[in-house]
């Protein structure tokens, strides 16, 4: 049961049509839901590819993930933010898109971590959140 994306030249909105089978997919005009228009350009859409949990940590762990990130290098560290988020599969909070764009234009990790201190609230100093320590 396929799902195709398309742009909807008509309302100018990205929608996802779905389709019983692959045989209505290709003989049946994909409809708008939103404005029922017929004038869709299809997409082309992301590709997942699923892998195990220890398939994935084991990614995070590799030597190559670590390769070219400088801790003193905001750039450096934004870059490497992004790729693990990518290699973890996992959605991330908005606020994680914000900080991660922060470093990549070069902003000082300590500014941006004062101008959002909602990020550390409920964290203590060892980056736990605020359990009693073992």
């Amino acid at each position: 049961m396929p799902i195709y994306e398309y742009r909807c030249l008509d309302c100018k909105k990205k929608v996802s049509v779905f389709f019983r089978s692959l045989s209505a997919a290709n003989h049946s005009q994909a409809r708008c839901p939103l404005c029922n228009g017929a004038n869709l350009t299809r997409l082309m859409s992301r590709v997942r590819a699923l892998r195990s949990e220890e398939s994935r940590l084991d990614s995070l762990a590799d030597d190559t993930m670590m390769s070219g990130l400088d801790e003193n290098d905001p750039k450096s560290m934004g870059r490497w933010m992004r790729k693990m988020a990518a290699e973890s599969g996992e959605e991330m909070p908005p606020e994680f898109g914000e900080v991660v764009g922060r470093l990549e234009s070069g902003e000082d990790p300590e500014s941006i971590e004062k101008s959002m201190p909602e990020l550390a609230e409920g964290m203590d100093g060892a980056g736990d959140m605020g359990g009693p320590d073992i």
